[in-house]
């Protein structure tokens, strides 16, 4: 996906950093630099950092960096080449016509217009004779019509090639069917056929309108039950979810998390129009990341079995990574939301939302179950166990409040738990702060990137290539001083890289800025790139330059030593393997 690098900085030039993270982030300044309240993850205190000058973003929470394009991708779930497109439009520049990414580009809208279109004849197809048996299915589940063209619910002929006939007869080919996984093949024969068939059909629409997929449900008990479109260009289950496309417009301050469509129908059909479903997976940190950028809430509403409250003590510590508050629901007498409101309807689900349990209560009550407290030994296993857990929580209202539950529950005195929560916190305080010194005490670790795949090999030369680039960035004039230096005299790929970069910008007379090698990067390099420029600045001295570049060269002379010591010493081994008759 390359761009015209031209191009690229009149995008840069034409969409100031701070304009246009100040469109999604309130930012006050401080000194030359603006600071506000993260968006990719909660915080009460800003560590969201907007440097104008440089053109980049940094946030020394979550550690996302990187300049306007990355910002664009990261808050509107976009793409690079998506991204590029969106601020050009924000810009009013025209994209130039690049060869590999239009035709990537052209390539999805295609596949969405493809979906777009079988979604419309599957939503046809629910209107017709052949349809009747889903129509009865939607009216037994009490599906109201207004809810099936809301949601655009259609259904998939019990024939082989309806869709492929259809689709392919509007000048689709079979090959476009296959990669928007609307078509499978026979491993033997290889012949085409529709991969829905005989189903309800739920289409898959992403936060900016798109049909990127679609899932199918037997009416009958066949198996599978659920049948989702396979992950293609367009389509990725761990980033996406369903109904958020309408959710996203919703004016409740939460979001209610479903195990399945029908539940989330139910919940939109009764009036409450915040409810999403994950698509046939479990929740991923992907779909923690977009529910909160768009709610501060989040109530969970997984089945009481076995399976959903394990799916519910994973999805816990996920979801409150990113800052969202986390609540969850317990239904009694119905299984899941869908029967809940048929049974009792919605003033009693209602009633449901307002007494739901916070993260908390959720489990420690979930601890207490598993323990029979009239036996003695199984009483004061769970007060070992709930006080490390009580011990975890970050206020001492908090400890307070729930220790004092647990004593109640386990009929012990509420100053014996307490004692036993001061015990555990105590031992994960110094566990904590074993880590810390042991981070202080290695100097190594304390410039290591966050991201693990970047880590150093060689932290000397690693810590000199650093404050180069910083200098470098800072005044490209002393690249001219920097003859004779290239990538490979460089212990951290990535760095070499982004030096190579920045020479061939400066022989050409291009903008020397982050933004700039945004195309070239990935979002974690690019991100630990943003973190290493927003360390303290060096002196603009000859003498520190002529030190990075000494330091450099010496650990690179000392890596070619160790390289040869390291052949001479396998050709050592190979001679003595070869003499002693070894193969």
């Amino acid at each position: 996906m390359a761009f015209p690098p031209a191009f690229l900085d009149e995008l840069n030039a034409r969409n100031p950093i701070e304009d246009v993270v100040g469109q999604y982030v309130a930012l006050t300044r401080r000194g030359s630099n603006l600071f506000g309240l993260c968006p990719f993850h909660g915080e009460k205190t800003p560590s969201f950092s907007v440097a104008p000058e440089k053109g980049i973003f940094y946030c020394f929470g979550c550690h996302k960096g990187g300049g306007v394009v990355n910002f664009i991708m990261e808050i509107e779930n976009l793409t690079y080449g998506d991204a590029v497109r969106f601020l050009a439009k924000r810009a009013g520049l025209e994209v130039p016509d690049d060869g590999a990414y239009q035709s990537q580009y052209k390539k999805k809208e295609r596949l969405w217009a493809l979906c777009r279109a079988a979604a419309q004849f599957y939503h046809a197809q629910l209107k017709t004779p052949a349809g009747e048996e889903a129509r009865a299915y939607l009216q037994k589940r009490g599906v109201s019509g207004q809810t099936v063209t809301r949601f655009g619910l259609g259904y998939s002929p019990n024939r082989w090639t309806a869709l492929l006939d259809v689709m392919t007869a509007k000048g689709y080919t079979k090959e476009e069917l296959l990669e928007a996984g609307l078509l499978s093949q026979n491993r033997d024969k290889g012949t085409l056929y529709d991969r829905f068939r005989n189903r309800l059909m739920f289409p898959i629409i992403d936060v900016r309108g798109n049909v990127i997929g679609f899932g199918g449900r037997v009416m009958d008990d066949s198996t599978p039950k659920y049948l989702n479109s396979p992950e293609t260009i367009i389509f990725n289950k761990r980033r996406n979810l369903f109904a958020m496309n309408v959710v996203k417009k919703s004016k409740r301050e939460f979001i209610i998390l479903t195990e399945g469509y029908m539940d989330a129908i139910a919940l939109h059909q009764y009036g409450f129009d915040c409810a999403v479903a994950s698509l046939g997976t479990s929740l991923t940190q992907e779909h923690a990341d977009m529910l909160s950028k768009y709610t501060d809430e989040l109530v969970l509403t997984y089945d009481g079995d076995e399976a959903g409250q394990n799916a519910t003590q994973r999805a816990i510590p996920m979801l409150e990574r990113t800052g969202l508050r986390v609540r969850i629901l317990r239904m009694r007498g119905a299984k899941d939301p869908d029967e809940f409101l048929k049974k009792y309807g919605a003033d009693r689900f209602r009633l449901l939302l307002e007494s739901c349990e916070n993260q908390a209560e959720y489990r420690l009550r979930s601890l207490q179950m598993r323990f029979d407290l009239s036996q003695d030994e199984q009483k004061v296993e769970f007060a070992k166990q709930a006080a490390a857990l009580i011990a975890g929580f970050g206020t001492a209202v908090e400890r307070e409040v729930y220790g004092t539950r647990a004593a109640e529950a386990a009929g012990l005195s509420p100053d014996v738990l307490r004692m036993e929560i001061d015990r555990a916190r105590k031992r994960l305080l110094r566990q904590e702060k074993r880590e810390e010194t042991r981070r202080e005490m290695d100097p190594a670790a304390a410039v290591q990137p966050f991201q693990r795949e970047l880590r150093y090999d060689n932290v000397r030369s690693a810590v000199a290539e650093e404050g180069l680039l910083r200098m470098l960035f800072r005044e490209p004039a002393l690249l001219a001083q920097t003859e004779g230096l290239t990538a490979e005299d460089f212990s951290v790929p990535l760095f070499g890289r982004v030096y190579a970069a920045l020479r061939e910008r400066w022989q050409n007379d291009l903008a020397i800025t982050p933004a700039a090698l945004a195309d070239s990067l990935s979002p974690a390099e690019m991100a630990h790139l943003t973190a290493v420029l927003q360390k303290q600045e060096p002196p603009l001295s000859e003498t520190a330059l002529a030190d990075y570049l000494r330091i450099l060269r010496e650990e690179r002379a000392k890596a070619r030593v160790s390289d040869a010591s390291d052949l001479l010493a396998m050709q050592r081994d190979l001679k003595k393997k070869k003499g002693y008759g070894g193969s």
